[in-house]
């Protein structure tokens, strides 16, 4: 006799006992917890099995996939490794802020395969994109009850959910001060404990002025590794707080609700070519990086375009538009 089938066995007898005992209320404790044992082998639950933050993949991944964003590798595996050590005071709320191309989805997927078994497929992933759930600014009302409902549904059923906002910038003024509760140093919010939770807001807020500063240390000679996250900080929040978007006058940044800001540097040249060179293995083209020419690389790095003119270090898109240009390229007529 398999476990399984002796769990079940085990099961049924305790249930007909308990029938008898309890005239009919055979419903108890110790038949719920190994139903949902049983279950669980196959189904995806709120357990271990299911969600475990697996360090070592992430840092791997992180470090060989991610290029030239030195600092979202480290305050990423710093933050999960704070929220996870024990009981958190709150629930762990990053906010990525870049030009576009520049890693921020890639990071949230990178984080999401490496604590939830399923990935972004897990039920207890939450992505969110505000210009397909909350087009409408004059609906604002009728959002925060809809988005109130969502986090309090998905903490009810998971306290470890990861809630992922894309296009915060995009998202009307006002409606993600509805989270504020969820994310305060609350034990107990309405009988739930919501510091389990995770929130990642991406955002093109600041994405400007990242740029920027970047380009101020290139010009005076200084490496883009010498760019302390505390230099970035401000440059983030300002803009984040000012320019009428998702955070505009937000709660959650005047009351110090963000665990941290991280910044997503404008990519160099080089670290595109290193995009390109996945792009061609993950599209089929090559099976090593060994294999493949440089003067195939510099063929589609010429399909990008790159600032400032006439030096052309850093790319518009990032590793954006890499895989439509690695198609466009290497398909023969």
């Amino acid at each position: 006799m398999t476990f399984i089938k002796y769990l079940s066995v085990t099961v049924c007898l305790y249930l007909m006992c308990t029938s008898v005992i309890v005239k009919g209320h055979f419903l108890s404790t110790f038949a719920s917890a190994v139903a949902e044992f049983i279950s669980c082998r196959s189904e995806e639950c709120c357990g271990d099995k299911w969600i475990h933050v697996n360090f070592t993949g992430l840092a791997e991944q992180l470090n060989s996939k991610l290029y030239g964003q030195n600092l979202v590798v480290k305050s990423v595996i710093r933050h999960l490794k704070g929220h996870y050590k024990g009981n958190p005071c709150k629930a762990l709320a990053l906010s990525f802020h870049g030009w576009t191309g520049t890693g921020k989805n890639y990071v949230a997927r990178i984080i999401a395969e490496n604590i939830y078994k399923k990935g972004m497929s897990s039920k207890y992933v939450k992505l969110i994109s505000a210009t397909k759930e909350y087009p409408h600014e004059e609906k604002v009302p009728e959002y925060k009850d809809k988005l109130k409902e969502l986090i309090e549904s998905s903490v009810k059923q998971c306290e470890k959910t990861m809630f992922i906002f894309d296009e915060m910038d995009k998202m009307p003024p006002g409606l993600i001060d509805t989270i504020k509760p969820y994310l305060d140093y609350y034990e107990n919010l309405g009988g739930v404990d919501y510091r389990k939770a995770i929130f990642i807001f991406l955002s093109n807020s600041g994405g400007k002025d990242i740029a920027e500063e970047t380009m101020n240390y290139w010009n005076k000679g200084k490496k883009r590794e010498d760019i302390k996250l505390k230099d970035m900080e401000d440059i983030i929040q300002k803009p984040a707080l000012n320019v009428k978007s998702g955070l505009w006058h937000s709660e959650l940044i005047t009351k110090h609700m963000i665990t941290a800001y991280i910044p997503f540097l404008p990519l160099e040249r080089k670290h595109v070519k290193e995009c390109i060179r996945d792009g061609l293995i993950t599209g089929g083209y090559y099976k090593k990086r060994s294999e493949i020419p440089e003067l195939k690389v510099l063929e589609i790095v010429e399909e990008l375009t790159f600032y400032p003119e006439g030096a052309g270090i850093f790319s518009t898109t990032g590793c954006k538009r890499v895989m439509e240009k690695i198609d466009y390229v290497m398909v023969e007529v």
